[in-house]
Formats: C-alpha cells, sequence, structure tokens
C-alpha cells in the first residue's frame, strides 16, 4: 500500500530536477523556468512553497542539497555554464518567504554544467560538477564559515560530454573517495569506448586517477548512483540508460602494486533489467544502500532489492496515478502507453537542447 500527493509546483516550464534534504522534509526543485523553488513538509504531511527565485539565466539541471552539518545549504547546474551555492538566511524573509542567498558562482565550465554533488561529509564542504565539455571540477569551502570563497581543486578530463555524476558515499576509511561519470552522448563519432567511468582520488599523488571504463555500456546514460555500502565490503553502482544496470566493485585481495596505483576492482554486472520497456531517467537509494528506485519513461517508479544471493529482482512497482499494478512482470507497453501520456517523446540530452551562447 502506497500513497500519492500531487503537488502544483507552479514552475512555469519543464521541472528537471526534485531533491530531498538529509532529512527527508524538505525539497527542492529546479525547471527550465530559470527558478529554484524549496518546499517544506508540514506536520499533516502537506508541502509548501517556502522559496522561489530566479537562479540561473538558462535551464536549471540539477539541485543538491548539502550535509545539514553545514547549514541550509543548496547547489544548483545550469545551460547558463554556471554553478551556484545558495545558503538559507534563517529568520530573514521577503514578501512572506524565506530568504536564501547566493553565497558564490561557479564559472570555470566553458559550456552547460550538467550535474552538481555534494560530496560525502567526512571529505569537508566539498562539491563535484560535470560538464558537457568533458571535463569534472572538484571544488572545495576550506572555510565552511564562509561559503563565499570555493576554490577549484582538481579538474578531471574525463574526455566525453558528462551527463551525472555520483560519489560514493562509503564513510570506511579504507576506501579512498571515488565519483563515477556518466555520459549521455548519443554520437558514434565522441569518444569510442563506454559511457562511465570511475575516478579514484589517491592521497600520496594527490589526484584522480582512472579506475575503470565500464566498456559495456555504450548507451546514453542520464543517471547514475553509488549505494551506501552499510555493512558492505564492496561497492554498487546503479546506471540508469536504455535500461537499468547493476554493477559490483568489489576491492580485488592482492590490494595496490605500488604506493599510487590506483586501486583494482573486480567488477561484475550483478543485474539488467528492461522492465520500464522504456529509457529509465533516475536511480536512487534508500539509506542503507539495499532498496534501489527507478523511474522511466513508463510513469512508473520501479523498486528493487537484492537476495543473499546478490540477485536482483523488482519488489514493487508505483503508478504516479495512484494505482497499483498488480505482479512484477506488467505488461510496460500498455502502462507506457497509458501512463501520463508520455508515449513516444524523447528527451534531448542536454548538450544540444538549446541554442548555444554566445
Amino acid at each position: 500500500m502506497y500513497v500519492t500527493k500531487s503537488i502544483n509546483a507552479d514552475h512555469e516550464d519543464l521541472i528537471h530536477d526534485v531533491a530531498y534534504d538529509f532529512y527527508g522534509k524538505r525539497m527542492a526543485t529546479c525547471s527550465s523556468d530559470q527558478k529554484v523553488k524549496v518546499w517544506d513538509q508540514d506536520e499533516a504531511g502537506n508541502w509548501t512553497c517556502s522559496a522561489s527565485w530566479k537562479s540561473h539565466y538558462g535551464s536549471v539541471w540539477k539541485v543538491n542539497w548539502a550535509h545539514p552539518e553545514f547549514g541550509q545549504v543548496i547547489a544548483t547546474c545550469s545551460f547558463d555554464r554556471t554553478a551556484a551555492v545558495w545558503e538559507e538566511m534563517v529568520g530573514e524573509k521577503s514578501g512572506g518567504q524565506n530568504h536564501w542567498v547566493k553565497k558564490t558562482s561557479l564559472v570555470d565550465s566553458r559550456t552547460s554544467v550538467t550535474d552538481v554533488k555534494f560530496g560525502p561529509k567526512q571529505l569537508g564542504l566539498i562539491l563535484a560538477t560535470c560538464s558537457a565539455d568533458g571535463t569534472v571540477r572538484i571544488y572545495e569551502a576550506e572555510d565552511v564559515m564562509n561559503m563565499s570563497q570555493w576554490s577549484l581543486r582538481d579538474e578531471i578530463p574525463v574526455k566525453f560530454p558528462c551527463s551525472c555524476i555520483s560519489w560514493n558515499p562509503s564513510l570506511s576509511r579504507l576506501h579512498s573517495p571515488m565519483i563515477a561519470v556518466g555520459s549521455d552522448e548519443t554520437s558514434n563519432s565522441g569518444a569510442p569506448g563506454g559511457k562511465v567511468k570511475v575516478y579514484e582520488y589517491s592521497d600520496t599523488i594527490r589526484r584522480w586517477q582512472l579506475v575503470e571504463t565500464f566498456s559495456t555500456m555504450t548507451d546514453p546514460v542520464h543517471d547514475i548512483a553509488f549505494a551506501p555500502n552499510i555493512g558492505r565490503s564492496y561497492h554498487v553502482l546503479a546506471v540508469a540508460s536504455r535500461d537499468l544496470r547493476m554493477v559490483t566493485l568489489k576491492p580485488a585481495g592482492d590490494g595496490k602494486d605500488n604506493a599510487g596505483a590506483p586501486s583494482r576492482f573486480d567488477i561484475r554486472q550483478a543485474g539488467q533489467f528492461d522492465d520500464h520497456g522504456s529509457a529509465v531517467w533516475r536511480v536512487c537509494w534508500n539509506i542503507t544502500g539495499t532498496i534501489l528506485a527507478s523511474s522511466g519513461d513508463d510513469g512508473c517508479v520501479k523498486l528493487w532489492k537484492a537476495n543473499y544471493m546478490d540477485n536482483w529482482k523488482c519488489v514493487s512497482t508505483l503508478r504516479a496515478d495512484g494505482q497499483a499494478v498488480e505482479g512484477n512482470t506488467t505488461n510496460t507497453n500498455a502502462v507506457a502507453a497509458t501512463a501520463l501520456g508520455k508515449s513516444g517523446f524523447t528527451k534531448l540530452s542536454m548538450v544540444s537542447s538549446q541554442a548555444n551562447w554566445h
């Protein structure tokens, strides 16, 4: 049993991203209307818009919350080639709404900034962006009390137009910081090889190193997400593409050959599913990394779980209109034809969906 609740977001164009804060009590949305809206949930479970403002000069692709340890802080990225960090001024209101202030604008990208993610809190206040120019940039606020000062700490040349990034949220000190990058490039004229790459930070040589390129993933990648690995000795990565894939990265038992060399992993595809019968656009894990949610063009959200043999299975299918889907093996074509009226539509890549800026 589940309950759906429709929220009239009052955006004037397509909503590209929805992000919950750490506690799930606040929500941020961003849209092609260049606005960001922040929503608060009351005791009855109703959502009200507590702030709305124009954040960029182009479509806003993604929004992401920082850990509450750093205050009420969000980051956004846009087609206008910038990423921005915003902080809520507690106690200040304008026009009855909460007041958010732009603390900094990150302008290093020459092309559309397609994703932005705060790093795990144990790394400090750190932010990763990826761009259509094929570069991942890592920024750091060395003084968390002064969020107007961010320094560009690293640039990773990924060599394909980036569409999404994910930090490995592992809390273990045995695991070096890791980032996965995906590309939604559709043309065959681009860089050969896979559309997903994994990088690891080496403290010895103080830079990011390529750990793995998933050469079998050649379809455009729309979203990517590392699972929280509480109690796991290995990493799990979910990839949203033409279908849904789960990949496990198990550290090789022989360790590193020499200091500064990237870690070696035994890579295994734990699952590949086309149950959506259409493109998969988003993947998201629960806080323990045991349940994966995926959404697709069929208008459904599917929940996935693995058994003790690491075999993944769809355990529930949720329809946006509140109707239950009987069983796990639904007629996806029938669902796709009726749900949300989305059949027959495709999303242009974030690289080419608008005219170039000059």
